[in-house]
């Protein structure tokens, strides 16, 4: 079994900063593309951006320049560095992986944690 687990979210003013991680536990033998999504009241969940296992990063339009992605893979951590942050990035924040545990590929979903920002 694995598990995501998000951290790191809150509330903050305009113009505001948040780092978020996500923790991967659990019969891993290898974490390939990892990514964060987010998801607004009455919105489908969007793509905030991913990292592959190497380190290439991958953006939505909407929050390039401002947000990083980044991995530990010693530590089975992925983070998002969110600088500027607008009232619009309200929302709940997931972490994905692709999960190598033992022989089977998986995709996982942490539980999301919630991003509020006052303008």
């Amino acid at each position: 079994q694995v598990q995501l687990v998000e951290s790191g979210g809150g509330l903050v003013q305009a113009g505001g900063s948040l780092r978020l991680s996500c923790a991967a536990s659990g019969r891993i033998v290898r974490i390939n593309d990892m990514g964060w999504y987010r998801q607004a009241p009455g919105k489908q969940r969007e793509l905030v951006g991913s990292i592959t296992r190497t380190g290439n990063t991958n953006y939505a339009e909407s929050v390039k320049g401002r947000f990083t992605i980044s991995r530990d893979n010693t530590k089975n951590t992925l983070y998002l560095q969110m600088d500027s942050l607008k009232p619009e990035d309200t929302a709940v924040y997931y972490c994905n992986a692709d999960v190598l545990a033992v022989l089977v590929v998986r995709n996982y979903w942490g539980q999301g944690t919630q991003v509020t920002v006052s303008s």
